[in-house]
């Protein structure tokens, strides 16, 4: 019967027939928040039948108020008291249930102090929080808010400020300016194998900059794909990117991948956030390699940020975290270094030695 539910209505379904009957039955006076939001696939809505093998099955995160911390233990009292051992027909782990109150979980999951989760965040600790983590912690969904916190953290969370966003789309501007000429000249020599691992880089960082334009949190790699293709711009894009990354030779790949630099370039004077640049590609000095100049879009982008600490970092454009390192250890030091003091995280520090 429930073969083809998400794991998103399967948590919904058990919060309003579960949780919610034995909180106003238990503790009828409560105030709290429900929602499904954190790390799984079916946050993001990109959980299959496959998915049910591990860490998959009806499961909601509870939120209290500060004033209310003392009443966790009447809480989990409530939601595990003569638990069944499934739910719809799939395996109930009640006793994993988190109760914890919204300061606590962000804080943690940001790499930040509680504290600092009402109050804000600064444009530096955007830079080091993992576009999947910000992902996961908008995505899903709310079943329930007595006191509205959690919607008002979700939407400060919604998207990078405008400042964040033109210096990680100048970074990855940046990035391709630095690369596009690589991938023919190391085609040219004769290495098509380093060349094609160059076009796989340079469409990376063209998926990743649309991500950034259409204003959407890209995900880790194993649904970065999948999330590409909801994009506005894919349905162009993919036929060139496709070709790219299965060209055998390395004339086919600056082909496809100059129609690409192309697209998004045009996209990026749509946009209206620079003045307009020229979209076409030229040559690589008296080079025959077609390149589309990343560098003019990224001081054009650079140019438009006012916060004087972006503009010192604008020096090096680096980026945030998914732009230094795509690895996974390193893009979990900040949620591993978040400590209740609110010390700063080394990355964050590495940011501020540089301004």
């Amino acid at each position: 019967m429930y073969d083809n539910i998400t794991g998103l209505q399967l948590s919904q379904r058990f919060h309003e027939t579960y949780i919610a009957p034995r909180l106003s039955t238990i503790i009828p006076k409560l105030s709290y928040a429900s929602a499904l939001i954190g790390p799984g696939s079916e946050v993001l809505g990109f959980d299959t039948q496959m998915s049910r093998d591990h860490d998959w099955g009806p499961r909601v995160l509870i939120f209290l108020q500060e004033s209310d911390v003392s009443r966790r233990d009447a809480v989990w009292e409530a939601l595990t008291k003569e638990a069944s051992a499934t739910f719809n027909g799939f395996p109930l782990h009640v006793d994993q249930t988190i109760v914890t109150t919204i300061p606590a979980y962000y804080g943690r999951r940001l790499g930040i102090s509680p504290v600092s989760v009402s109050e804000g965040l600064d444009l530096l600790d955007w830079l080091v929080i993992p576009s999947q983590t910000l992902a996961e912690l908008t995505g899903g969904a709310v079943f329930r808010d007595d006191f509205g916190e959690l919607t008002v953290v979700r939407d400060h969370l919604r998207y990078y400020p405008q400042e964040v966003w033109l210096f990680l789309m100048a970074s990855v501007w940046n990035r391709i300016g630095q690369e596009e000429h690589l991938m023919p000249r190391a085609g040219f020599a004769g290495d098509e194998l380093g060349a094609a691992l160059i076009a796989s880089r340079l469409i990376r960082d063209v998926m990743s900059l649309c991500f950034l334009i259409e204003r959407r949190y890209a995900p880790y790699p194993k649904w970065f794909g999948t999330a590409f293709r909801q994009l506005a711009c894919a349905n162009e894009l993919l036929p060139y990117l496709t070709a790219a990354q299965q060209a055998i030779e390395w004339r086919e790949r600056e082909q496809a991948l100059s129609a690409s630099y192309q697209i998004v370039a045009r996209i990026h004077n749509e946009l209206q956030l620079t003045e307009p640049i020229e979209a076409k590609a030229h040559c690589f000095f008296d080079r025959p390699f077609s390149v589309i100049g990343g560098n003019r879009f990224s001081d054009a982008l650079v140019s438009k940020i006012e916060d004087s600490s972006l503009r010192k970092l604008a020096a090096y454009r680096f980026g945030g975290i998914d732009q230094i390192s795509d690895n996974t250890d390193f893009r979990a030091i900040p949620e591993r270094s978040q400590s209740p003091s609110g010390a700063t995280n080394p990355l964050r520090a590495f940011l501020e030695r540089l301004q």
